[in-house]
């Protein structure tokens, strides 16, 4: 499968499969993500990987969107290293080109993901839970698994709608 078409079928998963993905697909989906683009380098990001279903149930609790957390089998919540931050916007932004990666090598080896972003609304009392270090600030939760079921597919603005001009 080409890249345009893994970036068009990929969609985010909110049921999941009760089957874990393996040590060696957890490591695929992480290695692609290491791979994005950060600025000097730095490679800011960090994963915490979650497979305990207890975990994951309380982490669940921390966001309005919890019965995806408590469906997938796996979580990974995705952390900013604030001692190789140099500019906190390019490092956000290269973090979301990383969780991208994720989600695109995810779908490319048959497992479902979902950005999981309203969970920040607690960021506090997420990092607290997890007994996060002052150095990691939590930016992300993806959910991670076997689709359970046929997401729908979403509709696009033409590119028209979008384009500013050309200059």
């Amino acid at each position: 499968m080409d890249i345009l078409s893994i970036i068009k079928n990929r969609r985010s998963v909110r049921r999941y499969l009760k089957n874990t993905p393996s040590d060696y697909e957890i490591k695929r989906v992480l290695d692609a993500a290491r791979w994005a683009p950060s600025g000097l380098n730095n490679q800011p990001w960090r994963f915490l990987i979650i497979k305990d279903k207890e975990t994951r149930y309380h982490l669940a609790g921390f966001t309005k969107y919890g019965y995806i957390l408590k469906s997938s089998p796996v979580a990974i919540v995705i952390c900013m290293s604030i001692p190789d931050s140099y500019n906190r916007d390019k490092d956000l932004m290269s973090i979301g080109a990383c969780i991208q990666n994720l989600c695109l090598e995810a779908y490319s080896i048959g497992l479902g993901t979902c950005w999981l972003g309203e969970i920040l609304n607690n960021k506090q009392k997420v990092s607290k839970y997890l007994e996060l270090n002052k150095n990691l600030e939590a930016v992300a939760v993806i959910a991670l698994g076997y689709p359970r079921g046929n997401a729908v597919k979403p509709c696009r603005k033409p590119i028209s709608a979008l384009r500013i001009k050309i200059i």
